[in-house]
């Protein structure tokens, strides 16, 4: 190749008189391409403060800043991203792990200013920018790079196609409604260890999920050690804050799952049959766990009722060297949980898997032991340091019906049908109510019908006052009762039950018109005009249930603090009788598993502070 010619210098100055091609945006806008990546703009409606952006982040360009003008959901925080646009590369990783989409890139890209603290922003969507959320000088500075042409919502927006997190759910094998409606086999078969694995590394560690728990699991630090393939690792983490994992991995409300950053726009996590998994793996849990009790403290606590509340106060004051004594009814542990959720949901020996383990630590069981009856609460009072009450809501409401000394009450018939008692059930039922109970109640009329009527026509219906937006049941519960074949009477109200020869033919219904007053308290109304009969030959109410304290001396359940229905406690768990505390669904109105545990380890740690001080 030549040498270049020492005149090619000069070809350049052709170029001396044309027009020079300069760039004079914004005075002269330049239209930028549709994907283009600007400024960040983020809808703080859908935004949950996950701070997932902060953690994906390259050049630390993202921190969270707390609002103290946001009130945050439960699951979410009310912290919101700022942009430092010095360090920031406009690479978009933070749009595309966005779980509720909330973040994404504008075409908005020009904004030149000699103070440095200006290119630190927090990003708002264009439709709700307020200079309430950003300093004077900053909003000014800020809305007028964003507004030199007309917006759009053009841009580099959240994708689920390419998001960098997972969208969908590991499948899991249940069992077909037309071949579990047959029995009461557990319906649920859980994961196997390669899709638990995968599962739970679907996880974004956003923690919002812990927020959310009534209980505060450290959630993704037992998810993590799953996806790792540390099992026993996983159960320590469950362990610290939840003593019946089996249990809770079966029938939990799963709250954590409604505040998963990633159910926003795909499918939650599967938090709850996770925690199933390891508890289910891990076969002996004292040896994986390894429980260290400390030296006898030589104090001595009673416990009434051994449901999760009541587990969970034994087990946390074992591990403090506490003796703990459990009384309670029936012929195992669960409380209500023995007897209540049916088998095809919570088998008897997942129950007693959680149960054996606690004993395993020392705590004394007297099961077949009903206070009151077969030992007085005074004499409990009198030899125990403290006394824990935790015998949930166990008897059933009457809605005043005539002839309704004809219909079983719900966790009676519930409580025959899991311990395996023969039951005459109808061919067509009538189920009143619209809860969870009810759900269970109906499932398990379909399945005794298949049993005692195979080949005959039978029916199970449900008839409750709320509307399909209101009712009570979770939707996977009244989901899985319709793919059963439960019958549902959405807006209905029992008037009157039908007898022919002192035997049930029907229920008498009239049309709701409202549930509730306009305070939001339960009110219904009904147009009494309106009525429909339901043809069956069986009814069984599942309207509610109420505590029973007739165990207790009247001088003591006259000085209970009772309000709306349940036992008032103060903040370490204690009622208003000198060294009693309570907890669970006659305390808290959630009326589920997780959040008896959370009571149970407040009031464990509130027993174990008031034996502390009355050793010194």
């Amino acid at each position: 190749m030549g040498k270049p010619s020492i005149l090619s210098p000069f070809k350049a100055i052709k170029y001396l008189f044309k027009k020079p091609k300069t760039l004079r945006y914004p005075f002269e806008p330049k239209e930028p391409a549709q994907r283009y990546r600007g400024l960040h703009l983020n809808d703080w409606e859908k935004c949950t403060g996950c701070g997932n952006c902060l953690d994906i982040c390259p050049n630390e360009a993202i921190a969270l800043i707390e609002q103290p003008d946001i009130t945050p959901k439960p699951g979410a925080k009310n912290t919101r991203p700022q942009i430092d646009y010095g360090r920031c590369c406009f690479c978009g990783l933070c749009v595309d792990v966005c779980p509720p989409g909330c973040l994404r890139l504008s075409r908005d890209y020009f904004h030149i200013h000699f103070d440095t603290k200006s290119f630190t922003v927090l990003p708002r969507d264009e439709k709700s920018d307020s200079e309430k959320f950003l300093p004077a000088e900053k909003y000014s500075i800020f809305k007028a790079s964003l507004t030199h042409r007309k917006r759009d919502y053009d841009g580099f927006s959240s994708d689920l196609k390419f998001a960098l997190f997972e969208p969908e759910r590991v499948p899991m094998t249940i069992i077909e409604p037309q071949e579990r409606r047959k029995s009461f086999v557990e319906m649920v078969l859980g994961y196997p260890e390669e899709k638990a694995r995968a599962e739970a590394a679907r996880c974004l560690e956003c923690k919002l999920c812990e927020e959310a728990c009534p209980a505060h699991l450290k959630i993704h630090e037992y998810i993590k050690a799953i996806a790792l393939g540390n099992y026993e690792e996983s159960l320590r983490k469950v362990f610290e804050d939840n003593p019946i994992p089996a249990i809770c991995g079966r029938i939990c409300m799963k709250h954590c799952e409604d505040a998963c950053s990633i159910g926003i726009r795909g499918e939650s996590l599967a938090i709850r049959w996770l925690k199933r998994f390891v508890a289910d793996k891990v076969i002996d849990y004292r040896t994986a766990l390894k429980p260290q009790i400390p030296p006898d403290t030589g104090k001595k606590v009673a416990v009434i009722g051994a449901g999760p509340s009541g587990l969970t106060v034994a087990y946390f004051l074992r591990l403090q060297g506490h003796q703990v004594t459990v009384y309670d009814s029936l012929s195992g542990g669960g409380g209500m949980l023995r007897t209540g959720p049916p088998k095809y949901r919570l088998p008897l020996d997942t129950i007693d898997k959680d149960v054996k383990y606690i004993e395993s630590l020392g705590v004394d069981f007297k099961f077949n032991t009903e206070v009151g009856k077969d030992l007085q609460f005074k004499e409990i009072y009198d030899r125990f340091d403290a006394v824990y009450i935790g015998t949930g809501m166990c008897k059933g409401r009457y809605i005043q019906l005539e002839n309704e000394n004809m219909a079983p009450q719900a966790i009676d018939f519930l409580a025959e049908a899991k311990t395996g008692k023969v039951i005459n059930v109808g061919k067509h039922i009538i189920i009143i109510g619209g809860g969870n109970v009810a759900m269970d109640v109906a499932r398990t009329c379909i399945r005794l019908q298949q049993m005692h009527y195979p080949g005959v026509e039978t029916s199970a219906n449900i008839v409750c006052l709320e509307s399909w937006d209101i009712i009570p049941a979770t939707e996977e519960e009244h989901t899985e009762a319709k793919e059963e074949g439960v019958l549902f009477n959405v807006s209905w109200g029992p008037k009157k039950i039908l007898l022919k020869n002192n035997k049930i033919v029907g229920l008498e219904c009239k049309a709701v018109k409202s549930v509730f007053d306009e305070q939001g308290r339960f009110a219904p109304t009904f147009y009494e005009e309106k009525t429909k009969t339901i043809d069956g030959d069986m009814i069984i109410e599942a309207v509610g249930q109420m505590f029973d304290f007739s165990f207790l001396p009247k001088n003591l359940s006259d000085s209970l603090t009772i309000e709306r229905g349940k036992v008032q406690v103060n903040e370490n768990g204690q009622t208003s009788i000198p060294r009693v505390f309570a907890g669970g669904d006659i305390v808290n109105r959630n009326l589920d598993a997780v959040t008896a545990i959370a009571d149970g380890k407040k009031a464990a740690e509130g027993i174990h502070q008031l034996l502390s001080n009355r050793k010194k």
